[in-house]
């Protein structure tokens, strides 16, 4: 069963929400709040696997309460995932850069919410790599440069290789036919530099690709 925290300021929106996921046999929602400090509070009482964080809510809004989920070693396994009016939202590429998983607008189908809780439980990336790498490189393209960083100076260049991959979109099984490497290699690859990134999921690898030069999406001069 799939336990699914809701943290949401509005009534109706929660209600609608758990109308849908409650009807399905394998999802079922443990708690209901409505602003962040609240949602915090309750996930590391619960331990839900999936957040439906709204990122825009008054006292601590979606964004700190993701930061702090993210960075709570206890909390490895709850995945957040934000929801937002607008899908080129700049405060969701900084909840993705925190630890969320991924995000969706909130006049997302319903079948594609349930898609992606149940992903995103599996533990697997939110979305298509390319939705998140739109949304990475609009506010990348912004900067004038990517930062200096030698953070990935712990990864091998064959790693290298592969985050760039990531964060240009490819799904493992891309990787693998781009390399000509075993599907499975290319996940070991992936979960390696994951781990020396101290990132939690594809998403924050995306956001590491470019924020670092790995992928350039065209920076302004």
């Amino acid at each position: 069963m799939i336990r699914v925290l809701l943290a949401d300021d509005q009534a109706l929106v929660r209600a609608g929400f758990r109308s849908l996921l409650n009807a399905e046999d394998d999802i079922t929602v443990v708690g209901e709040v409505a602003d962040g400090a609240e949602a915090v509070a309750v996930a590391r009482r619960d331990k839900p696997d999936v957040v439906l964080m709204d990122i825009r809510m008054p006292g601590t809004d979606g964004l700190e309460a993701t930061r702090q989920i993210g960075a709570d070693p206890e909390l490895a396994d709850v995945h957040v995932v934000i929801l937002t009016t607008f899908d080129l939202d700049e405060y969701v590429f900084e909840a993705l850069r925190v630890g969320a998983s991924g995000f969706l607008v909130k006049d997302t189908e319903p079948v594609e919410l349930l898609q992606a809780v149940r992903v995103v439980a599996r533990g697997d990336a939110l979305l298509s790599p390319g939705v998140t790498r739109r949304l990475v490189a609009e506010f990348a393209s912004r900067s004038r440069q990517p930062h200096a960083s030698t953070e990935l100076d712990v990864l091998t260049e064959r790693e290298k290789e592969i985050v760039a991959l990531v964060g240009e979109g490819l799904s493992n099984d891309e990787i693998a036919g781009r390399l000509v490497l075993s599907p499975a290699t290319a996940k070991t690859h992936v979960s390696r530099a994951m781990i020396k990134l101290g990132v939690r999921d594809r998403a924050q690898l995306v956001v590491v690709a470019y924020q670092t030069g790995l992928v350039r999406p065209g920076w302004l001069g």
